[in-house]
């Protein structure tokens, strides 16, 4: 009979570096920490720490969980290459993991889930199913619908839950799992897109 799966998850999707090592069911280790900036630089780190602290070697692990998305950009792209690079360099699979998979799971199933998002927005995901791409909708009207609809808008899932759901998400699936992970867009940057000619300077 096979062993449980070593997954380690994390997520760089808002204000923090949130990450878990999943052995079956239990969670061996865990680290959160919050920063506005920087993920790119103390991701591996963190992750190194989760891995010693529960003993286990880069080696070890079964596969790679993933948040990615929507929320941060920047962050979203730290956390899909990391786990790109990992999954390669490794030869495990990488499984990605919405946010709003990841917080419908740690949520009790009666919450209306949303994801903080800018501009007094969130990305509202569909409460039947969290795996299709969430709305970004204006925070009063979703406060509005969860009132009509007599349930707890929750837009406060923790990090620490968020990495955890997401090693679980991914142990049912990283056996199945054949595409890389790729990050979840809901609306365009900000920035404005390169162009493919110089601009024309005028004289």
């Amino acid at each position: 009979m096979p062993s449980d799966p070593l997954i380690l998850a994390f997520d760089t999707s808002a204000a923090h570096c949130a990450a878990a090592l999943l052995f079956g069911d239990t969670v061996l280790a865990q680290r959160v920490e919050l920063m506005t900036r920087g993920q790119a630089e103390r991701l591996m780190p963190l992750l190194q720490e989760v891995l010693t602290e529960a003993d286990c070697n880069w080696s070890d692990l079964d596969a790679i969980g993933v948040g990615v998305g929507p929320g941060n950009f920047t962050g979203i792209r730290i956390a899909v290459s990391a786990a790109r690079g990992l999954a390669l360099g490794l030869s495990i699979p990488a499984v990605g993991i919405t946010g709003c998979e990841a917080r419908s799971k740690a949520s009790p199933q009666s919450d209306l889930v949303a994801i903080p998002a800018p501009r007094e927005q969130v990305y509202l995901c569909n409460p039947d199913d969290p795996s299709t791409d969430p709305a970004l909708v204006p925070l009063d009207e979703v406060q509005q619908v969860a009132q009509e609809l007599g349930r707890s808008l929750n837009t406060e899932t923790t990090p620490q839950k968020i990495a955890i759901a997401i090693a679980r998400i991914t142990a049912t699936r990283w056996q199945t799992t054949t595409t890389s992970p790729a990050p979840l867009y809901v609306r365009p940057a900000d920035a404005a897109p390169s162009r493919d000619q110089p601009p024309v300077l005028l004289e």
